[in-house]
């Protein structure tokens, strides 16, 4: 990442896949015990790992819905987990990166989006399938929000301004 190697944005060890299927859950408490999934572990930016989680956390529908007119991303949703998400750093991160990272909700989001779609064009190697065209899904439903975040980059950003004073 350019930024990285400029060093506008600070290396951090990172998930990179950051949803919620990827936290083992207690059954009686209900409470996060521990990330798994740790394949994806390495040195990265927490505009990644912000961006993945909302992509994934915010959106109005399932990640398959065949009715893009369905998927959104939900503004209560992002407010909610931007607060969690900076109260649960601790002031970990500079202002810069606090300020960027609506932007990097658009970028995986369209990034998640071209890997869908070109998982879907290489005959569906990478990401598991239940039948023929979920790829292809997937992909109109990243497209679909990341369109929708651009419209709303202006309200994501007073809600992050929200949590930087």
């Amino acid at each position: 990442m350019k930024g990285i190697a400029d060093g506008i944005f600070p290396l951090r060890v990172t998930h990179n896949d950051t949803k919620l299927s990827n936290i083992m859950l207690d059954d009686i408490i209900g409470e996060g015990v521990c990330v798994i999934d740790l394949d994806t572990v390495m040195p990265g930016s927490a505009l990644g790992n912000f961006g993945d989680a909302i992509r994934f956390g915010t959106s109005s529908a399932a990640e398959d819905e065949m009715d893009v007119d369905k998927v959104y991303l939900r503004l209560d949703s992002f407010d909610a987990f931007t607060d969690g998400f900076i109260v649960g750093l601790g002031g970990a991160l500079t202002e810069h990166e606090l300020r960027s990272l609506p932007m990097g909700v658009w970028m995986l989001t369209f990034e998640t989006g071209i890997r869908f779609l070109g998982d879907y064009l290489n005959e569906d190697t990478c990401f598991r399938t239940h039948y023929p065209t979920r790829n292809l899904d997937r992909a109109r439903n990243q497209f679909k929000p990341a369109a929708d975040i651009q419209q709303k980059m202006s309200e994501l950003e007073k809600i992050m301004e929200k949590y930087i004073r």
